[in-house]
């Protein structure tokens, strides 16, 4: 019997609906079971929960007290650039003749440098402060507020001895922040630093005071007054002229320079205190310029190794190192050794607080000085005069050597000749340093070649044989004190006594 075609083709209707239900059955089946598990790769696991709140409450106080001293203290900070004329080195040389010189061009002519610093607002009128090595020798200074605004400035003063300057903009209502209290800071306390570091406007910097009254740094002139606030809060270049903020939004310092061997920030920023800077800058404002008093010596710190040889019991005071001759302290009858204690009925903590004492002194004022000689307490009255440009300001190998061994030092006479080449002063007298050998008391002590040796042990030295002599009386086992001269200053220090050596290059 034949099956009708149409019978056939229902047929494989039926038989195939079924199929195509398993087929996609199977097909649906296998995405579902691939689907989970391509989604769960796709997607990471959910990070840790942050901490919470209760547990970093102080943090969190102390990130927004910060931010609302920022806030505060930033619209006072300036922006300085300057334009500075200086003279171009040209290759053209003077004696050329005129000609020629219209064939290659004078290349002489002067040029304009543009310097960049920092300043912070002090008045809502528009009296600035910033670093005298900003705005030194400038024809064009302008500032930059906060809110973009760029102000040309003038030159209201400024003092070189300090490093300060004040200039004004023709603003007014400006925002502007308060003087601080330095004297009042201690290590660990917080600070802030502002400025503009490499061009960065506006930048801040949190750190902390990490030393107090430090020396000055200053080779060129040991009157510059030190007692710096040292800090970790970075300062570059850029920062100079900004201020050193404490917590309560006051200006505790200016900022001035950094020690770094690459010249970047490396942990060390210094700052001008208050105590200098506001009596300076309050000087500037009223008369344009600062008039320093003189009293014309050297000083340095009591420490304790040199303390017991000027019969001290502490370690505070400044010891006289230089007496100028004609100058108000030769005058009044100080000499070298003599250790100030009081200025004026105030204590005399080291020589960088005399130096500030002395400073806030007008020139013509009676200063009365209390001192230590020779164990004995005295009172000199000094008349202090007005600082001048002329009293605010190598190695030999001539004559014959002498020295002694435990020391490590070799010895010469202080010939014309040489006083000539290491530029010693005529009131300084001596035996001149020809030879240190390594890792000698003399070594250890930082005595270098063509440092002079004043005294010994408080006794004047005026040839080698003076100082042959003082050191061969030193009893074996004690320190001995010097006063020696170099860099154009005096200074005390001590050597050590160290294990005797083989004499080597005339030293002994």
């Amino acid at each position: 019997m034949q099956i009708p075609e149409s019978w056939k083709l229902a047929l494989k209707r039926r038989l195939l609906a079924p199929l195509l239900a398993i087929v996609l059955a199977a097909s649906f089946g296998a995405y579902e079971i691939y689907k989970p598990a391509a989604a769960t790769a796709a997607v990471p696991a959910p990070a840790a929960p942050p901490l919470p709140e209760e547990s970093v409450t102080s943090l969190l106080a102390l990130d927004k007290a910060m931010e609302t001293l920022a806030a505060h203290v930033t619209p006072a900070v300036v922006n300085v650039t300057v334009a500075v004329r200086a003279q171009a080195q040209g290759n053209v040389p003077d004696d050329m003749p005129d000609f020629f010189k219209h064939f290659f061009g004078d290349q002489r002519h002067p040029q304009i440098e543009h310097g960049l610093g920092s300043g912070v607002i002090i008045s809502p009128n528009g009296y600035i402060v910033t670093n005298n090595h900003v705005v030194n020798n400038a024809t064009d200074i302008r500032v930059t507020l906060n809110d973009r605004r760029v102000l040309s400035a003038k030159l209201v003063g400024a003092d070189p001895m300090t490093d300060l300057a004040v200039i004004k903009v023709n603003a007014n209502d400006l925002p502007s922040l308060p003087w601080g209290d330095s004297t009042t800071l201690r290590p660990g306390q917080n600070v802030l630093a502002f400025g503009n570091p490499f061009g960065f406007r506006f930048t801040v910097t949190r750190g902390i005071v990490s030393g107090l009254n430090r020396s000055n740094p200053y080779s060129d002139d040991p009157h510059k007054p030190g007692q710096f606030i040292q800090t970790d809060a970075a300062i570059n270049p850029g920062n100079s002229g900004g201020p050193l903020i404490d917590a309560r939004g006051q200006v505790v310092g200016i900022n001035t320079f950094l020690i770094s061997q690459s010249g970047s920030f490396s942990g060390m920023g210094f700052a001008i205190p208050t105590q200098i800077a506001k009596p300076t800058v309050d000087t500037l404002i009223k008369d344009g310029k600062v008039q320093h008093a003189y009293m014309g010596v050297g000083i340095t710190d009591v420490t304790p190794d040199n303390a017991k040889f000027f019969h001290l019991n502490d370690t505070t005071g400044a010891v006289i190192t230089q007496v100028d001759p004609d100058a108000p302290g030769a005058k009044a009858g100080l000499k070298v050794g003599d250790v100030i204690t009081e200025v004026n009925g105030q204590k005399v903590s080291d020589a960088g607080h005399l130096q500030v004492l002395i400073s806030d002194q007008r020139p013509g004022a009676r200063v009365n000085l209390e001192i230590m000689r020779d164990g004995k307490q005295m009172s000199v009255p000094v008349t202090v005069e007005e600082m001048s440009a002329k009293n605010a300001a190598g190695s030999s190998t001539s004559g014959e050597e002498h020295g002694k061994a435990r020391w490590g030092v070799g010895l010469s006479n202080v010939t014309p000749e040489v006083r000539e080449e290491l530029q010693i002063p005529r009131n300084v007298q001596g035996a001149v340093i020809t030879n240190v050998e390594p890792g000698s008391p003399a070594d250890n002590s930082g005595l270098s070649r063509g440092v002079v040796i004043e005294e010994i042990n408080r006794h004047p030295v005026t040839s080698v044989a003076d100082a042959q002599r003082e050191l061969s009386s030193i009893p074996k086992g004690q320190d001995v004190m010097l006063l020696v001269w170099s860099n154009g200053g005096s200074t005390f220090l001590v050597m050590h006594p160290g294990e005797t050596a083989p004499s080597q290059n005339g030293s002994f």
